[in-house]
């Protein structure tokens, strides 16, 4: 579904999404990983052919739905349990992505945020057509798999199409940090986010009381566990709000599962998930889509790693404005909006979405004009604007 609301701003159109969907059977791994990099294979051939024209708006539409298609083949690659095609694919998602980038109108500004030990996280700044140095800017902080066109789509895209800056990044265990510097996960956001508000802040056209934090799938947890540390930010996003990550797994398993995990036991736990990965494919997909990020083998280490995914005890610290949306049917951190909501001490909105509205699920993957007009709206009030 996400593919198809991305068709809202470009990212993908319904015809290809659709016809190439029909074709695919649902425990077929090998056929929805070629399904969608052969559909980005030719759709990227399309902008090769308009550049070479000299058509540069259908270069750009092409090259962004490209990377899209491109994306979902990356989410598609966890099902075959070779990952021996996965850079090669990430690269080709990537120069795509690249592409549509350089021939947008300004171009994107390819940057490099200094970050720990001399690394550096790439992103891109996007600029609005007319040049305003009071403009707010936008941070989009992407989850924990989308790709980069994803985050473009979601909240880079409508940010731009209102007069505002729009930054998107990897941090760790996000796309280039984790399929080409192997860097994972960590739950500390704020040792993230400060170093992407310092190299902002450094840049000339970027009003330092403008800066907004928004967040996409666990993204509504790092969002707010940085806002609990860095305080130049004036309003923050968490789509959804999520208290405890590690909550979104316990769900798949079941109760006698989590209460040998509580025993201590490792070698048992091991034991018994290794079996079950050994023994069904789809939880095999589900748990090599889910663990790579954080780079821990042990399921039982991975697990505790993942407790520390929570804001439990930092809550009365997030005094920055915070809208927390809250899709109904949201699959991965059900009753997490609200009790997120709830606990926050400062300025804070809750914003529901609904199937009668169309814009259920988790991040509201067909109801983004909607989403748009609700989040950037209650942004631009917080940030002094009415575009």
């Amino acid at each position: 579904m996400a593919l198809l609301g991305a068709a809202w701003q470009k990212g993908s159109d319904p015809g290809e999404v659709l016809a190439t969907a029909s074709a695919l059977r649902d425990a077929d791994g090998r056929g929805w990983f070629e399904g969608w990099t052969e559909l980005g294979r030719r759709v990227r051939s399309d902008g090769e052919r308009a550049a070479a024209a000299g058509l540069r708006t259908s270069a750009r539409d092409a090259w962004l739905r490209a990377a899209g298609y491109f994306g979902m083949g990356l989410v598609a690659a966890d099902a075959l349990g070779d990952e021996s095609g996965l850079l090669a694919v990430f690269r080709e998602h990537r120069e795509c992505f690249d592409r549509f980038a350089a021939v947008w109108e300004p171009a994107a500004e390819r940057v490099a945020v200094p970050y720990e030990g001399g690394t550096a996280l790439p992103g891109y700044l996007f600029r609005p057509a007319a040049a305003d140095a009071e403009a707010p800017t936008v941070i989009v902080n992407n989850g924990s798999d989308g790709p980069v066109s994803t985050a473009w789509t979601m909240l880079g895209a409508p940010a731009v199409a209102r007069g505002w800056n729009a930054l998107l990044f990897d941090g760790p265990g996000q796309q280039s940090m984790l399929f080409e510097h192997r860097v994972p996960f960590r739950p500390d956001w704020e040792n993230v986010i400060t170093p992407v508000v310092d190299f902002l802040l450094g840049l000339d056209g970027i009003a330092p009381g403008r800066l907004a934090l928004a967040g996409i799938s666990q993204g509504g947890y790092w969002v707010p566990r940085a806002l609990a540390f860095e305080r130049r930010i004036a309003a923050g996003v968490a789509d959804p709000g999520v208290v405890s990550v590690v909550d979104a797994w316990w769900n798949n398993f079941p109760p006698e599962l989590h209460e040998l995990f509580d025993s201590g036991d490792r070698d048992a736990f091991d034991g018994v998930m290794r079996e079950g990965i050994a023994e069904d494919g789809e939880f095999a997909a589900f748990w090599r889509w889910r663990a790579k990020p954080y780079g821990i083998d042990s399921p039982f280490d991975l697990l505790t790693e993942m407790g520390r995914y929570d804001l439990t005890g930092m809550l009365d610290r997030i005094t920055v404005p915070l809208l927390v949306t809250s899709p109904e049917g949201e699959q991965f951190w059900p009753g997490q909006p609200r009790r997120l909501y709830e606990a926050l001490p400062g300025e804070k909105a809750f914003v529901e979405f609904t199937a009668a509205e169309g814009a259920d699920k988790h991040c509201e993957p067909l109801g983004r004009a909607l989403f748009e007009q609700r989040v950037f709206d209650w942004l631009a009030a917080r940030l002094g604007v009415t575009a």
